[in-house]
């Protein structure tokens, strides 16, 4: 592999696209009526729209007070208004016509978390598949496999980055989307998480954030800086460069045992103890310049990218207390890998007159990687027994283009009928090359891998309040997939269409009550990822070609015939809204699930060995519905009770989920959809001392052991999780404070079994991996 480490490549991204004039609707200073305007709607969020939010403010502001609700009517709506106030979270969340919970600045930096995959966890309906200081992709309602769909600035991921290169001082607010809408799209069978990225101010500021957190002795280093400023009448312009280090210690204990049923006595039993130290850097950089070209007009461009590197090595030691024999002793390895992305978007928003505006976005973007493994095998003797390498690398270009026209009508300005599309393409070159032993692995396929994959989108959204204390957003989108993968000469294509309609309402207690009732119909879909598509297969090399291999250690391939698993969905919510910003939720939803994917591993005859061989593919093998209640809940003492005195100051965030499923082409009991527990729940607690600088807080997240039957042969069982969180904050001035956080106080190990018994052969398999506390002190100082 060639030495990148001192490669920085040019990182640019950009995010962008607007809504200035929908926003600015949204936010007239209307007389708060029961009904709110149907065009304060989670249309999909733009980041070239201000933050609805109002800045970071200290704990123990109190909440907005919300503006005193007038009888139903229209006769007091203005058509346009300048605006000089703004919304508040539960002000957005109350208006949309669609379910979202909005998540301010001020929650997201409140643990000081070193990366926004630690902060969700703590997020209402979201949970996360990795252990604490390691956590995994976000999934929403327990549901993993790519069902929730992420999005930055309103626009899906780009290939390559991950939400854990996103400091959280970068975001300025997170958007939870509990049903798709027609302009966020339909890929979210379990919702939609909106990152949005902090915007230019016009006020000139510094922000410096220094860190040093520590996990078993290891201190590593964070630094982050951002500069805001403008420039002419119009122009504002951010920076952000984050730098961060990672030296984390990984302990794993394993035990493997093989139960012969036939001959009633176990067959295998070999017992591992594991270690690695993972070291790493991460740069990671955005910048954004816009333009105000009038009124809800903006020209922006916005680049962002990042370059990582990772070291990381280890070694295994094996134990067999039956068995053959160990197939060695000894086992160490090392993964060194270099990783880059770039992404520059440009974003337009005009009017062509005072009800019609358009909008048009514009992206390019690379990612580049440079990967190299090697592991070696050693007997008791610490004679070389076995030396595997896997060099590669994937080069990915990518581009997208996209758009939509908005009308207002001149009768009802909240009446927002809108119309988009949306292009995207991608093209991924990728090269492996495995030896073992010198000898290389799958000769006959070749070396590279082609990949290319093109997304048209089209859609129309029509918003307005069909009544006054009603709101109503329908939609339809059309898409349509095309993947295309080359290996040795062979061409495989994929091509899928899904036609989704869609429907929200909303309807609002008469004033002087500010509660209301949600309900959403939708059909959503999960398209099949590349890799899931793609017919290369992956070797389990404990049992090398030409042979064969056991239904317990299969090969992994894709399945270039997929089909998009497709969701009917249903949501009802009641939404009761406290007097100073409080807001308690109960969320009620189902999903039927058509050609759910799992994998299955059946003996093929394979061109890649001259025995048949088991081979584990993705296949579109049965049915699925998943349902469950959430709960969720955010306000001060003093909302719900009086003469607390300084004891009313306490906030209160709170949420619990309650979930089931069942797959139909698996037996139970347990079977459910991948991933997903019974429940998961939060509680937190913040407090600010009166006449005091100090702010305090903690946060106990829980998810109780569950079992899962993955497929018919599978059962997985996995342990309690359980992070308790705390931090304190001494504010110096409004300009500097010191932030002390503590995360995975009293921690647990994580434990998981599974067990695969193909009619002959039980194979157990058990890890314990150990998770620690981990310590962080922040200076934030804003110059």
């Amino acid at each position: 592999m060639q030495n990148k480490n001192l490669r920085l490549r040019p990182v640019l991204s950009a995010l962008t696209c607007s809504i200035a004039t929908a926003t600015l609707y949204a936010q007239a200073p209307t007389p708060a009526a029961p009904a709110a305007p149907a065009s304060a709607a989670p249309a999909a969020p733009s980041p070239t729209v201000p933050a609805a939010v109002p800045p970071a403010t200290p704990a123990d502001t109190p909440a907005p007070a919300e503006a005193k609700a007038e009888p139903a009517s229209r006769t007091n709506r203005v058509e346009r208004v300048d605006v000089t106030g703004r919304n508040t979270e539960t002000d957005e969340r109350r208006n949309s016509s669609a379910a979202k919970i909005i998540i301010t600045r001020q929650d997201i930096e409140q643990y000081g978390d070193s990366s926004l995959g630690d902060m969700m966890r703590r997020l209402p309906g979201v949970t996360s598949g990795g252990r604490p200081g390691r956590p995994g992709a976000p999934q929403m309602r327990g549901m993993g496999g790519g069902f929730t769909q992420i999005l930055i600035d309103g626009q899906r991921v780009p290939p390559g980055f991950s939400i854990e290169q996103l400091s959280p001082e970068q975001v300025e607010r997170i958007e939870i989307l509990r049903a798709p809408t027609a302009e966020t799209g339909a890929r979210a069978v379990a919702g939609t998480i909106n990152i949005i990225l902090r915007e230019p101010l016009r006020q000139t500021n510094n922000d410096v954030r220094v860190a040093a957190a520590s996990e078993r002795g290891k201190v590593v280093p964070d630094v982050s800086l951002t500069r805001n400023d403008s420039f002419g009448q119009n122009g504002t312009y951010s920076a952000t460069l984050t730098y961060r280090t990672r030296q984390q210690l990984n302990d794993t204990d394993g035990r493997v045992t093989y139960f012969d049923t036939a001959k009633g006595r176990t067959t295998l039993d070999e017992a591992t103890q594991a270690r690695n130290e993972d070291r790493g850097e991460n740069v990671f950089g955005n910048a954004r310049v816009q333009w105000r070209l009038g009124n809800g007009e903006l020209f922006a461009i916005q680049a962002l990218g990042g370059h990582n590197t990772s070291d990381n090595q280890g070694v295994t030691a094996l134990t067999e207390f039956i068995g053959p024999g160990a197939p060695y002793a000894k086992s160490a390895f090392k993964f060194d890998g270099n990783f880059d992305f770039a992404r520059l978007n440009a974003n337009l928003n005009k009017r062509l007159n005072e009800t019609t505006r358009y909008e048009v976005r514009l992206g390019f973007g690379r990612f580049w990687s440079d990967t190299a493994l090697a592991i070696n095998q050693f007997d008791t003797a610490n004679a070389l027994l076995r030396r595997q390498t896997t060099d590669g690398d994937v080069r990915d270009k990518g581009w997208s283009f996209a758009g939509k026209v908005t009308h207002n009508t001149k009768s009802d300005p909240s009446h927002a009928i809108s119309a988009g599309w949306d292009v995207e393409g991608l093209k991924r070159q990728e090269t492996s090359v495995t030896l073992l032993n010198g000898v290389p692995q799958l000769a006959e396929l070749g070396t590279q891998f082609d990949v290319s994959t093109l997304r048209y989108a089209l859609y129309v959204q029509d918003e307005w309040d069909p009544a006054p204390n009603w709101s109503a957003n329908l939609g339809l989108r059309y898409e349509q997939i095309e993947t295309k993968s080359t290996t040795a000469g062979d061409e495989f294509k994929n091509t899928s269409r899904v036609l989704s309609p869609l429907g929200h309402l909303v309807w609002r207690f008469a004033a002087p009550r500010r509660d209301q009732i949600r309900l959403s119909l939708t059909q959503s879909y999960r398209s099949p990822s590349t890799q899931q598509l793609t017919a290369r297969p992956n070797l389990n090399l404990s049992y090398p070609v030409p042979g064969g291999n056991l239904f317990t250690a299969p090969d992994r391939a894709g399945n270039p015939n997929l089909k998009p698993e497709r969701a009917n969905g249903i949501d009802l919510a009641y939404e009761h809204y406290l007097k100073s910003g409080g807001v308690m939720s109960a969320n009620l939803f189902g999903r039927d699930i058509k050609d759910l994917i799992r994998n299955v591993t059946a003996l093929e005859s394979v061109s890649w060995a001259n025995d048949p061989r088991y081979v584990s593919r993705p296949q579109n093998f049965s049915e699925a519905r998943t349902y469950g209640l959430e709960l969720d809940a955010k306000f001060r003492l003093n909302e719900l009770f009086d003469d607390l005195g300084n004891l009313g100051r306490l906030s209160v965030k709170m949420n619990a989920s309650i979930y089931n499923s069942k797959v139909a082409g698996v037996p139970g009991p347990d079977n459910r959809i991948d991933s997903q527990p019974r429940f998961t729940g939060n509680f937190g607690l913040d407090y600010r001392f009166p006449n005091s600088p100090l702010s305090v807080g903690g946060n106990i997240s829980w998810t109780p052991s569950y079992e899962l039957q993955q497929t018919e042969t599978l059962r997985q069982t996995l342990s309690t999780k359980r992070i308790i969180d705390t931090y304190a904050v001494w504010n110096f001035s409004s300009a500097t404070r010191l932030r002390l956080s503590v995360s995975n106080i009293s921690p647990l190990d994580s434990n998981t079994t599974n067990v695969n018994f193909d009619g002959a052969i039980r194979q157990t398999t058990f890890s314990s991996t150990r998770t620690d506390v981990n310590y962080a002190l922040r200076l934030e100082m804003r110059l």
